[in-house]
């Protein structure tokens, strides 16, 4: 059975949620023979999630049955949803009952979500094509990811073995499960027996807080942008005795940030174990073993248990020294199949062979722990400089301890800050700093740097 859910106890609690759900690992079972009664042939259906139970049952019900998944937020803008609806054309949906507005046809109901049939046909579909995840950032795209069912088997065996969970462990649950990080989180800790706590609180919510306590979280992972709300918080003089792990994914920390959770980590006994990942290598691709993690400032580590990490110069040659700037490419068997765009693409096969080229800039260090240095695709060309725009950003952050976005294009770098810091100063800083004339750079002021809800930079959305 997918992730091996039929090989646990079937009375060891697998799912709770804030709404008061708790299932078992033979609750799970029973589901899912559930669900194929109502859908019982291979077909193309959309789930819309919370975190919460019936969200989780229905992407793990669908696996399991060779239904494919597309999964998206609930809170998606209607207008983008029904965008990709005429796009995909899924047999059915897999959503909230008090989202229903009556005129649908529903065919199963059960904890709180009701599968709706819309009318359209099963579609042909490649064999091994698993689940569908929108790139990140970009959720009303009809650009999807690809899946294969081995891509998901791998991401849950090998995160938990690195992580090392056991099934006395309990996780938090609050990334959005559409989102890769969240569904890896998920799968890996139900592949290892564990609990799976869902969430949509926030930790600006006193409930989150109470959820916490209640399920006695041992395990907490979550992105850049929460550690630092977690910060201000002085999440670091809690009062959590079972925790004994905080993992963080989704972009880089900021090192003074870094260091904080790595002196955390050693002071309290626990582990700090960073990552990385993309979606289109289904969630996790690198970590720093928490014994390095205190010598590693910044480092994304080494390659996941089953994979390969190495770089490229521009020519594809690879790079063996270190020290050296090149893209980074990733071998394994969670790397994706490749990119959807139609309903007609879900008959494509494997594009990539289980080979990545992330687009990520890295060095690798004597030790062989790499380095993200930024994107390949994010910078500029400003009379003959290469200004890496993560770089830009990095800099400012460092120099006034602000939230800020770069874009631009080969002609001018613009800059987007927050605060009440003086636009003409920063202008002026980063002309220096990176070699550049003043006529060259825009400086804009803005309340709120537009992010989604995994906390990535929305660039786009930048006027």
């Amino acid at each position: 059975m997918f992730l091996k859910i039929d090989n646990k106890s079937p009375d060891k609690a697998a799912l709770t949620d804030s709404s008061g759900n708790t299932l078992t690992y033979g609750d799970i079972i029973d589901f899912c023979g559930m669900f194929k009664k109502a859908v019982d042939h291979r077909t193309l259906i959309f789930v819309r999630c919370t975190n919460c139970v019936g969200a989780a049952l229905g992407y793990l019900a669908s696996i399991e049955n060779r239904i494919v998944p597309l999964m998206v937020g609930r809170s998606m803008d209607t207008g983008l949803f029904e965008n990709l609806v005429g796009i995909y054309r899924p047999e059915y949906i897999w959503q909230p009952s008090d989202d229903l507005e009556g005129t649908e046809k529903v065919v199963f109901e059960a904890y709180g979500y009701s599968l709706v049939q819309t009318g359209y046909d099963s579609c042909p579909m490649y064999e091994d094509l698993s689940m569908l995840l929108t790139t990140s950032g970009s959720t009303g795209s009809p650009k999807l990811v690809r899946h294969s069912y081995d891509n998901l088997e791998a991401q849950g065996k090998h995160i938990s073995e690195f992580f090392e969970i056991t099934g006395d462990d309990k996780a938090l649950v609050d990334l959005p499960i559409y989102y890769t990080m969240g569904l890896s989180v998920l799968c890996s800790f139900l592949y290892a027996g564990a609990k799976c706590c869902l969430t949509s609180y926030n930790v600006l919510d006193p409930e989150y807080w109470s959820f916490w306590k209640e399920n006695r979280i041992t395990v907490f992972t979550n992105i850049p942008y929460t550690y630092e709300m977690l910060d201000r918080m002085r999440f670091f003089k809690m009062n959590l005795p079972d925790l004994r792990i905080i993992t963080q994914g989704g972009g880089k920390l900021k090192d003074e940030l870094y260091i904080r959770c790595a002196e955390y980590a050693a002071d309290t006994g626990r582990k700090f174990i960073p990552t990385y990942g993309q979606t289109e290598g289904t969630a996790r691709m690198a970590y720093v073993p928490a014994e390095y993690s205190s010598a590693k400032t910044g480092s994304i580590g080494k390659a996941i248990p089953g994979g390969k990490l190495y770089l490229v110069d521009e020519d594809g040659n690879n790079i063996p020294d270190p020290g050296i700037v090149g893209e980074m490419v990733y071998e394994g068997p969670n790397v994706t199949l490749g990119y959807a765009q139609c309903r007609e693409d879900l008959l494509l096969g494997d594009e990539r062979n289980g080979v990545l080229f992330t687009g990520d800039l890295a060095r690798m260090d004597e030790d062989g722990f790499f380095y993200i240095m930024g994107r390949k695709k994010r910078f500029l060309k400003l009379t003959g400089l290469r200004i890496g725009l993560d770089e830009c950003e990095s800099i400012i952050r460092n120099e006034y301890g602000i939230e800020c976005a770069c874009t631009g294009d080969d002609s001018r770098l613009m800059i987007y800050i927050t605060g009440d810091l003086d636009a003409d100063e920063v202008r002026d800083f980063i002309a220096k700093k990176l070699s550049l004339n003043i006529s060259m750079i825009n400086v804009t002021g803005t309340d709120k740097i537009p992010r989604n809800e995994a906390g990535k930079i929305l660039y786009s959305e930048l006027k």
